[in-house]
């Protein structure tokens, strides 16, 4: 298995396996496949597009993307000591492998270089208990629930605020 952050080269493969994961696990993103599916390319390239304080990892099994994580540095004055992780995904059939728990380390091992950064937030879904196994053997902690932060298909889901201090 090979993960690296993910470029503007990645756009075609990197929006397969987003749309497969909104269609797959809807109810654990922000966003929508009716949405997604109409972005076009260029976009794509452009969310691609690494930086310091944002990027997307991507990890392969030979040549197939099986899981991605994205890192998205705050970008307020008095908020910019955090960062936020997003849109973690793993292919159903290459769960449980240690695939998830190998992309988050390196995430934070990338994280760790953005100067300033002191914590890394993200948000699960309640009753997601695979992923929040998996957040709190690295090391987040619950700070808070955020009760109906998502509806989907006229149905609520709560979410936990976790976070890792580095």
């Amino acid at each position: 298995m090979n993960i690296r952050i993910l470029n503007e080269m990645d756009a075609q493969l990197y929006q397969e396996l987003r749309l497969k994961a909104l269609l797959i696990n809807p109810e654990e993103f922000g966003s929508t496949y009716e949405r997604e599916k109409e972005f076009k390319i260029e976009l794509i390239e452009k969310r691609l597009k690494p930086t310091e304080d944002k990027f997307v990892l991507g990890a392969f099994d030979k040549n197939l993307l099986v899981s991605i994580v994205s890192f998205v540095r705050e970008s307020n004055f008095k908020t910019v000591h955090k960062g936020n992780v997003f849109g973690m995904f793993v292919l159903p059939e290459k769960r449980g492998q240690g695939i998830g728990k190998a992309i988050l380390l390196e995430l934070i091992k990338v994280a760790k270089n953005v100067t300033g950064l002191e914590q890394i937030n993200l948000t699960v879904v309640s009753e997601n208990r695979a992923a929040k196994s998996l957040y709190k053997t690295i090391g987040f902690e619950v700070y808070g629930v955020e009760r109906n932060a998502l509806k989907f298909k006229e149905q609520y889901f709560d979410e936990e605020l976790m976070v890792l201090y580095i």
